[in-house]
């Protein structure tokens, strides 16, 4: 497949990146699975998903690592996304994290550097601290992570907070609760946003329903999941796999279409949210 071009989402400062790109949840935490990893990421690379997320978090900083051995040689081609732990978010710590995150990936910017989740330190303290750092260069632009709409109106109250870029949060076919009002929110106002586990961690591949469907289209379970969350305006998809065919695999969701009646039997199987559901997280 791959002759339909990765569908494209731009950020507010006006950087288009890949609306499908790759994650790293849980890589950098077993150096006998490295390899693997750098393969599988330099294979999406190559394939067009060049925007990589990761996170100080995932592997103590090993995920970081693994995203700069793959990038080796290869910085100015992909965009990547890293986050700050709550605790760290303080003035001097968000900008201190920030560095170490820099020296595991190698690099010497970070695309967008994002919030991991709220925690005790004043919004306005952390979004002061990511402006210093986009100010001096070492980050590209910054938004957040698992914020519900109230977080985010809130956000938007703090000086600069209107600069947020992105907020990422868990959204697939059995997650869906954002489309009732914090994704209507964030395509109102242009803001992307990034769904994680995209496929539930696979839990949602043995869904009748959607091996199904998938099937009518010579497709996987895997892609036809990747595929609903690509059909979403301003949604960046971002899954994870430390198998290079499977990287391929991924790849191939976006030459699906998907019929609307297909997709109504999706509805029917993993139904909408009717009403505001707290925001969920993994």
């Amino acid at each position: 497949m791959q002759d339909d071009a990765i569908p494209s989402i731009r950020f507010p400062n006006g950087t288009e990146v890949p609306a499908l790109g790759q994650g790293t949840w849980a890589m950098g935490e077993d150096a006998g699975h490295a390899k693997a990893e750098i393969e599988s990421l330099k294979a999406g690379i190559d394939l067009g998903m060049t925007l990589i997320d990761t996170a100080e978090m995932y592997g103590d900083g090993g995920a970081e690592e693994i995203v700069g051995q793959a990038i080796s040689g290869r910085r100015d081609e992909v965009f990547i996304v890293s986050k700050v732990y709550p605790w760290n978010a303080s003035l001097k710590g968000t900008i201190e994290a920030c560095e170490r995150s820099l020296q595991r990936l190698r690099a010497d910017r970070i695309d967008l550097y994002l919030l991991h989740w709220r925690g005790n330190y004043p919004l306005a303290e952390t979004v002061a601290a990511f402006e210093t750092l986009k100010a001096s260069g070492k980050i590209g632009a910054w938004g957040v992570s698992n914020f519900d709409t109230d977080d985010m109106e809130e956000l938007l109250k703090v000086p600069d907070g209107a600069n947020v870029a992105a907020n990422q949060v868990l959204y697939n076919l059995s997650r869906r609760g954002i489309e009732f009002d914090l994704l209507p929110w964030c395509q109102s106002r242009k803001i992307p946003v990034m769904a994680y586990s995209p496929i539930e961690q696979g839990h949602i591949l043995h869904n009748p329903e959607l091996i199904r469907i998938a099937k009518a289209y010579q497709a996987t379970p895997a892609q036809l999941a990747l595929a609903f969350l690509l059909e979403r305006d301003g949604v960046i998809v971002i899954p994870k796999t430390s198998n290079a065919e499977r990287a391929t695999e991924n790849r191939d969701c976006v030459s699906l279409d998907i019929t609307d009646d297909d997709w109504q039997a999706l509805d029917a199987a993993f139904p909408p949210p009717t009403k505001k559901k707290p925001l969920e997280m993994l």
